[in-house]
């Protein structure tokens, strides 16, 4: 026994798919105690995780975004002076959400920390733009809050300016590594016969139109097959020779045994429950 070890008298049975734990470092602990001489203990347990490809961050404004890329500092672009971008945006998303107060933001922060003064960026306070461009000109900055940059891995200058400064950004909870599932094999819905859907619950990944469409741009038909048959819903359904309608019953005589997805089945069984037949032409 060592010095901060904890035992516990009373535990809880795992789960059937517990989730993976990391180490983590214990930060914090409250102990209550109830009526019947129980002792409730809590422990407030806190993980570092560096950022990776994959993981949501936005700005105050509501810009969200998915870090798309990681780059090592010194092949990063950098200014005249010398600065290197934290964050490099994808400036289309201006046009459509229209965050303009996050452009006041960056060149108001900008000039804050040259001026070293507090500013107010709030809606409360009309912010003369024109007197800011001054102000950056007098610091030796360009004016419009662009600046030119050289790029990291070539050191030429890149001919546009590039629009830079201070924002406040914060990571959201949507991270990568507690989102990441695959599964192999696993259980199927009852009513469809295809894999169950859920992290939770070990459930499939939805192979969906776009993937289908993908896929049968780059001509692979087999693996198309793969996806959509042979690994969700295969089913040999019995279609009589005569009327081609689909055959319900345990006869294996004069019908046509078919391989198709269940959902097809379900889907002419449905038809049939409106009054529509469906009826499979196995003459031609």
């Amino acid at each position: 026994v060592k010095e901060n070890y904890v035992f516990f008298d009373k535990v809880e049975k795992p789960k059937k798919n517990p989730i993976p734990t990391r180490l983590k470092n214990w930060d914090n602990f409250v102990i209550l105690k109830h009526d019947s001489n129980s002792i409730l203990a809590k422990f407030l347990l806190r993980e570092g995780r560096n950022p990776e490809i994959g993981d949501k961050f936005s700005s105050r404004h509501g810009q969200k975004g998915v870090c798309g890329f990681l780059k090592s500092i010194q092949d990063m672009p950098f200014s005249e002076k010398g600065i290197s971008p934290d964050i490099i945006m994808n400036p289309h998303g201006f046009p459509s959400r229209m965050t303009i107060g996050k452009t006041i933001e960056i060149i108001l922060s900008k000039y804050a920390c040259l001026s070293c003064k507090f500013e107010d960026g709030s809606i409360f306070k009309k912010i003369n733009l024109e007197k800011l461009n001054r102000c950056l000109a007098n610091f030796g900055f360009v004016p419009n809050g662009k600046d030119f940059m050289y790029c990291g891995m070539t050191g030429d200058l890149i001919n546009n300016e590039i629009y830079s400064g201070i924002v406040f950004y914060q990571r959201l909870k949507h991270m990568v590594s507690d989102k990441i599932h695959s599964r192999a094999t696993g259980l199927k819905s009852k009513l469809t016969f295809q894999p169950i859907e859920g992290r939770s619950k070990g459930g499939g990944l939805r192979f969906g139109e776009m993937e289908r469409d993908c896929i049968i741009s780059f001509g692979a038909s087999e693996l198309a097959l793969d996806r959509l048959l042979i690994n969700s819903d295969i089913y040999e359904a019995k279609f009589d020779k005569k009327s081609g309608i689909l055959n319900t019953s345990n006869s294996y005589k004069d019908v046509y045994i078919v391989r198709i997805p269940y959902a097809c089945k379900l889907l002419l069984q449905e038809l049939q429950s409106m009054n529509i037949i469906a009826r499979l032409n196995f003459n031609k």
